[in-house]
């Protein structure tokens, strides 16, 4: 019991050697990596649900819409991802090592829930990938179509996807596709396709993938610059009457639908230990890139339900098909296209994170030592990197995105509320560290982000606990048969107590 609650002294975790990565990125990157995280499938694609609400197949209402009052539903979700972020700050700036949330816990709160952290934000970054590689093959797709390019739907729809499928056409992509011995071949080509690319990129270094996102943001804020200039001259009053047409709930509601997007700021904390000055840069990549991108989505949802009526909204691409209402079929397409390009830089990030995650593991004897290799050349974890891209690859050919959302958001929101926890131990624990940022007024924000995190997770269906009770338990199974055998904290506790 000592062992699976024995923290790692902060001091083993600033040290760097042999196994540590190379620092190459500023404070600007981590804020274009912040936008390149934030601003993609939640401002695309899930804004316009989030605007009209959701209905089921016999009429009856899923989540209420928070019509014009979207714009609060952002606000709300910042204030509430920014509770977080104070801490994320705090603690990044105390251990600027990759790994994010896993590192925190472990010097907080122990080995056990350091390696539960850990392989929670699997959850985040590559089951949470999954569903952005499809619906970045859905929006890819869609372009296709616009230049009269048209793929068989049996290399367009995964097999869960046309397996769950309420819609008779998709379903019966099991009868009518090709077989193989027996088994209907219904993949997602382009979604396989994309994670491979990104992966190709990552595998190049890690200022070559940040000089990529960077690119990429900029091609995305243009885009919405486009939109937001275009749509600003085609307002309508009365688009805005009714403001909140269900009030506080649907506000409430559309929150909840768009907070899948809003948590890529946990990502910038992966790059701790490949940024320059951490301590100071740190901070204002975590909190000044929240701050830029929950403005854009203020703004781009107040356009967006000023030129049409909100209720038009609920498509897989609001923002274009506004647009097509509004007479502007060509600038739809190339926001389209920005779409696009934005979901890739999505992709970009959340791959870039998830290999440091399982490298820290490794690094700390939890995984495989494999998992810990450094490239000699690029100085970037190169194996999981490539493990990482094969293994969402695989799961978005066949997989459906409507099933990993509740996934990544319970298994982001009992990171965050781990995070949160933490900081208020280490206040206790270790007073006289020096921490280069400080969370102001530390009791109430720590309790109100871990309080809210809770609430929210309370919020989500049964399936999904259920389903996060399972990948606890494997990882539990796995920490136990592997992990506490193999802990170099605990190697190194038995040599001090035969000394």
């Amino acid at each position: 019991m000592q062992q699976l609650f024995r923290r790692k002294p902060i001091s083993d975790l600033l040290v760097e050697g042999d196994h540590s990565l190379k620092r190459v990125m500023g404070a600007g990157d981590l804020v274009m990596l912040a936008i390149g995280a934030v601003i993609g499938a939640g401002i695309f694609g899930a804004i316009g649900t989030a605007a009209a609400g959701q209905v089921g197949q016999n009429g009856e209402i899923i989540r209420y819409g928070a019509g014009p009052a979207l714009v609060f539903s952002f606000i709300l979700l910042g204030v509430a991802c920014a509770l977080a972020g104070l801490c994320y700050a705090e603690l990044a700036s105390m251990i600027p090592q990759a790994g994010s949330a896993y590192a925190y816990s472990y010097a907080t709160l122990g080995e056990l829930v350091a390696w539960i952290i850990g392989w929670d934000l699997i959850l985040e970054y590559a089951v949470g990938n999954v569903a952005v590689a499809i619906s970045w093959g859905d929006y890819f797709n869609t372009l296709l179509n616009g230049l009269n390019i048209f793929l068989p739907p049996w290399l367009t729809t995964g097999y869960r996807t046309a397996l769950l499928s309420a819609d008779p056409a998709v379903h019966g992509l099991l009868q009518t596709a090709p077989h193989v011995a027996g088994v209907p071949i219904v993949v997602h080509l382009p979604a396989f396709a994309v994670v491979m690319l990104i992966t190709a990129l990552l595998l190049q270094g890690a200022k070559e993938s940040v000089r990529a996102n960077n690119i990429m943001v900029v091609i995305k804020l243009l885009a919405l610059g486009l939109f937001i200039a275009v749509g600003a001259t085609h307002l309508n009053p009365a688009n805005y009457r009714p403001f909140a047409p269900n009030g506080f709930t649907g506000i409430h509601h559309g929150a909840a639908i768009v907070f899948f997007a809003y948590i890529g700021f946990d990502a910038i904390s992966t790059a701790a230990e490949e940024t320059r000055n951490p301590q100071r840069n740190l901070p204002i990549g975590i909190l000044g890139g929240l701050a830029i991108c929950t403005l854009i989505y203020v703004v781009v949802g107040f356009v967006l339900t000023g030129m049409v009526p909100y209720k038009e909204l609920a498509v897989a691409d609001p923002l274009a098909r506004a647009l097509q209402l509004a007479g502007f079929e060509r600038v739809g397409w190339i926001v389209a296209l920005g779409a696009a390009v934005s979901m890739s830089a999505v992709l970009l990030v959340f791959q870039y994170g998830q290999p440091r995650i399982f490298f820290a593991m490794a690094r700390d004897g939890l995984l495989p030592q494999w998992a810990a290799r450094v490239h000699p050349r690029t100085k970037i974890p190169s194996v999981t990197t490539l493990f990482t891209g094969v293994f969402v690859a695989a799961w978005s050919l066949i997989g459906d995105a409507a099933e990993t959302y509740d996934l990544t958001n319970i298994g982001t929101l009992f990171a965050f509320m781990l995070v949160s926890i933490g900081v208020l131990v280490l206040r206790y624990t270790e007073p006289a560290r020096p921490r280069p940022f400080r969370v102001p007024f530390v009791w109430a924000v720590s309790l109100l982000s871990s309080a809210g995190c809770l609430f929210i997770m309370k919020g989500l269906p049964y399936q999904a606990w259920e389903r996060f009770g399972y990948w606890l338990a494997l990882g539990l199974v796995l920490y136990l048969t592997y992990g506490y055998r193999h802990s170099r904290l605990r190697a190194r506790a038995i040599e001090a107590g035969t000394r």
